[in-house]
């Protein structure tokens, strides 16, 4: 007997809600998935999340989008790392990379020879051995080449985009595909009397709309997931306790950078963000000890344009729900949890998400629990090492401020710990199987906070003086060069993907 498609219902709309309804729409077998989305024009979305990682354009790409129409369509520029300013110490700064250190120079990684040269003070700062990194800095930027005997083909890059216009690209992307969507402000929520299962939402309209399962990409409203099913909220805010940004965007400036800006302030830290039409700005900051005003104050005086609005404010707390799908429910996005966008990894865990559920999908028959089990597993070791990566820009500064004295002497995760003492001691940084960031990111952010190694593999040690000091020099040198013939970001971007005027 014919019981009809699966009913999948995404509750909220936004960035999260609309990845999710378009990756059905690509993915999913129409004949076998209805997929509805429900959301109310009454409800804003917080739509101030607008630095990506490299994984986006793996999404896009998953999707089939064309590349120039979704950046011009966002308003979207290059992004090849972020810039981290007074973050060690007052005066320092550094770039993560959207690419790799360096390359094999001999039997052991090239990490390790660089720790050797820069104890026997031949070695260039680690940034010299980046590409990503030596031509963001001169706002340069190309796409990678392809060839993997060329220092520019080793990185990757990554979006500065408007997210309310990439929910708004992909709404009209997955409608023409299918997917229905639903207006209307849910005022109600019915659940199974057996199963707990959620088993239809009620809008204000009178609508009842059913579903064998429900993704909530309710925001931090957690409507479903939080509200309805009381999964709780894993409070990380003693690690991370920035709890308010204050956010406003500015005319964009001459300064047109392929990278995001995380400037250190007294009470948290300051982002800058450059777009086509214009630059996103927001200091992220710990009620504690700063007032709104006095962030908002600290925020406008702190831009390189003028500010095309006031600064909103937004609260939130740094955690995961303890269930990310329960029940007929999974979490997406803020509904799910929420990370400061330090090294702009929101979109990024909704992708993870959506990716995870597709490939977890169950029948009309029931939730199998080995199902919710593999995702939850899943999400909870993304979320766990994004913390501890987060964690480790805090703990080692100049601690001039309440906020940084605190940071610097809290107890952290013991799996935070124990990679410290592992690269302090031999350099070394494992890489993941499942999770976000890779050692390069991890090489980039101890060095940058000044946490260098004492040593490294010792396989470094067999390559003589003279031969490491000639291939270091080498190296820096052909990257340099490699950079110099890349474009300007700006002229790349005119001549790629130019925007109209919004």
């Amino acid at each position: 007997m014919d019981e009809g498609p699966f009913n999948l219902v995404i509750v909220g709309g936004g960035t999260a809600g609309w990845m999710c309804a378009a990756a059905c729409a690509a993915k999913l077998d129409r004949s076998r998935f209805r997929v509805r989305l429900i959301e109310s024009e009454e409800i804003g979305t917080v739509g101030v999340g607008e630095a990506t990682l490299p994984q986006m354009k793996d999404f896009n790409d998953f999707l089939g989008l064309d590349e120039v129409e979704f950046m011009q369509a966002t308003q979207a520029s290059f992004k090849l790392g972020i810039e981290f300013v007074n973050w060690g110490r007052q005066g320092d700064r550094y770039v993560h990379p959207f690419g790799t250190f360096g390359r094999p120079i001999g039997e052991a990684d090239f990490f390790s020879y660089w720790v050797r040269g820069r104890n026997a003070g031949v070695a260039a700062p680690l940034s010299g051995y980046c590409f990503p990194i030596v031509a963001a800095l001169q706002n340069r930027f190309m796409l990678p080449n392809g060839d993997p005997n060329d220092v520019r083909n080793a990185f990757a890059y990554a979006y500065h985009l408007d997210a309310f216009l990439y929910a708004r690209y992909l709404r009209g992307w997955a409608e023409a595909r299918g997917i229905e969507r639903v207006e209307g402000r849910i005022v109600d929520v019915a659940r199974d009397a057996n199963s707990g299962n959620i088993a239809a939402v009620a809008l204000a309209s009178g609508t009842s709309v059913a579903g064998d399962m429900f993704v909530d990409c309710s925001g931090f409203r957690s409507l479903l997931l939080g509200g309805t099913l009381g999964v709780d909220l894993d409070d990380w805010s003693k690690w991370l306790p920035c709890d308010s940004a204050a956010a406003v965007p500015s005319v964009r400036s001459t300064d047109f950078t392929p990278y995001t800006r995380s400037t250190r302030r007294k009470a948290g830290w300051q982002w800058r963000i450059p777009l086509q039409h214009r630059t996103g700005n927001g200091y992220v900051y710990a009620r504690k000890d700063i007032s709104d005003d006095e962030a908002a104050a600290t925020l406008l005086a702190n831009l390189d344009g003028e500010a095309l609005a006031e600064p909103r404010v937004l609260r939130f707390k740094a955690g995961k729900r303890d269930q990310a799908w329960a029940h007929n429910v999974v979490g997406m996005g803020l509904a799910g949890g929420f990370l400061e966008p330090l090294e702009s990894t929101s979109i990024y865990l909704v992708q993870m998400a959506i990716m995870h559920m597709l490939t977890l999908l169950p029948s009309r028959d029931g939730i199998d629990p080995a199902l919710p089990a593999e995702f939850n597993r899943v999400m909870d070791v993304e979320y766990d090492r994004i913390r501890d990566f987060l964690i480790l820009h805090y703990i080692a500064n100049d601690a001039d401020a309440p906020l940084w004295e605190q940071v610097t002497t809290m107890n952290v995760p013991d799996t935070l710990a124990g990679k410290i003492d592992r690269f302090r001691q031999r350099a070394f940084v494992q890489a993941y199987r499942d999770g976000l960031f890779g050692p390069p990111s991890w090489q980039a952010v101890f060095v940058g906070q000044g946490i260098v190694p004492h040593a490294a593999d010792r396989l470094a040690d067999t390559l003589p003086d003279d031969l490491l000091a000639d291939r270091l020099g080498n190296l820096a040198a052909t990257i340099a060069l490699g950079a110099k013939s890349a474009p300007s970001h700006a002229d790349f971007v005119a001549s790629y993907c130019p925007a109209p005027a919004p």
